[in-house]
């Protein structure tokens, strides 16, 4: 009897010291504007572990498992929910990653520490994310199966990860070799991640400003007024150099999309599909000031089709990817893209061709050069720079066989 009611009390006095250990764990609560959206969410005090230790394989270790023994679940959660409720893409559901990571442990305080909370709630959320360190840097990458051109990657495991944080190191990045990797077999963590961006947020529309855009076609002056979100510029700030099918078909978020799209069927409606074309070449061509991504950026640099609209400035292939996105919007025409070693241009496919056609897969594409060149180029001519330079295709649109 007596070793019942001992037994009791013991289980009483892990129930109360259960109850006492939750009361006593303190939540901060944050808050911050997301797109067309408010995230709101909860850090457990138990996920709250400072990190002022030397970057080393065991630091990183040590750090990884005090949060994982903490009560992380509801934050992944409601990260998880934000991104189903909104039908966030990996890309912006990294941003969301950020964002968090830097209201817990902002990045200008502590980098390192910053850095693996991003790594841990991505990791966590399902994607195969990695950290490396060397040289007194942390390095943070993940699992991609795409074509990406202009940060490092490393391959573990015969499997190829791409660095998330190349940016904040740029020179400073030393060579593969130089960095470690912390294996940590996180179970959660087994998705590829994707960079393609094939829905834009849908930013309240008092976000918005209006740009002026002008252009002649016809010695007909044409005028329209755009609406343009600055949030855009952000969201791709740090987004790699992509393959050209993931780059063309970045889409238009919506206000920006209603104020432009409308207006030119408006504007085409009695043109022929060609001269429909011609007249959306010349808009690409003409509507926008001309620089190449070296003098305006010191780098070179792709804008997503509602980034050309929204900068002053851009060049050939930001032309290309406007163009081709109008046309695909409008006509949904078979397209490709020329690459050149120093120029991309683009030529579609009609009932007949104009002008001298280019042959791919015995179809024929008319040239629609939607950059200024030196001379005023018709519908089917090559600007004479490109006569006889050869090119490669590096992106074929077939409405038919998406």
């Amino acid at each position: 009897m007596k070793s019942r009611v001992q037994h009791i009390a013991y289980k009483l006095l892990i129930i109360i010291g259960l109850a006492f250990s939750f009361a006593s764990a303190k939540s901060q609560r944050y808050s911050f504007e997301f797109y067309e959206g408010t995230f709101n969410f909860e850090a457990d005090s138990t996920i709250d572990i400072p990190f002022q230790a030397q970057l080393t394989n065991q630091s990183v270790k040590d750090f990884y498992y005090k949060v994982n023994s903490g009560h992380y679940q509801a934050l992944v959660q409601a990260l998880l929910d934000y991104r189903d409720k909104y039908k966030l893409n990996d890309w912006l559901y990294y941003q969301l990653i950020r964002k968090t990571a830097q209201e817990i442990s902002p990045k200008a305080e502590n980098y390192s520490r910053y850095t693996l909370y991003k790594w841990f709630l991505m990791a966590k959320s399902g994607y195969d994310a990695k950290v490396a360190v060397g040289n007194d840097q942390i390095i943070f990458y993940i699992r991609n199966n795409e074509d990406i051109a202009d940060i490092p990657f490393f391959m573990v495991d015969d499997k190829k990860y791409t660095c998330l944080n190349y940016h904040d190191y740029g020179k400073l990045f030393k060579r593969e070799d130089t960095y470690k990797p912390v294996n940590i077999a996180i179970a959660e963590a087994k998705n590829a991640f994707s960079y393609k961006v094939t829905r834009m947020p849908e930013f309240k529309p008092e976000d918005y400003t209006e740009k002026q855009l002008a252009f002649n076609y016809k010695h007909k002056a044409y005028h329209f007024k755009v609406k343009l979100n600055n949030e855009v510029d952000k969201i791709f700030a740090n987004y790699p150099g992509v393959d050209f099918e993931t780059y063309f078909n970045i889409p238009l978020s919506r206000e920006t999309y209603q104020s432009l799209i409308p207006i030119l069927k408006e504007n085409l409606k009695g043109m022929s599909t060609k001269n429909g074309v011609d007249y959306l070449m010349r808009f690409t061509r003409y509507a926008f000031l001309y620089e190449n991504d070296e003098d305006n950026f010191g780098k070179e640099k792709r804008l997503s089709p509602e980034q050309t609209l929204l900068n002053k400035y851009s060049d050939c292939d930001d032309r290309a990817a406007l163009f081709f996105f109008l046309v695909k919007e409008i006509y949904n025409l078979p397209m490709i893209a020329m690459l050149y070693p120093t120029h991309i241009t683009m030529a579609v496919q009609f009932d007949k061709p104009v002008g001298n056609a280019i042959i791919y897969n015995g179809k024929s594409y008319t040239v629609c050069e939607p950059t200024p060149q030196q001379q005023n180029l018709k519908m089917g001519e090559l600007s004479a720079s490109l006569k006889n330079k050869p090119y490669e295709v590096v992106y074929h649109y077939d409405p038919l066989n998406k």
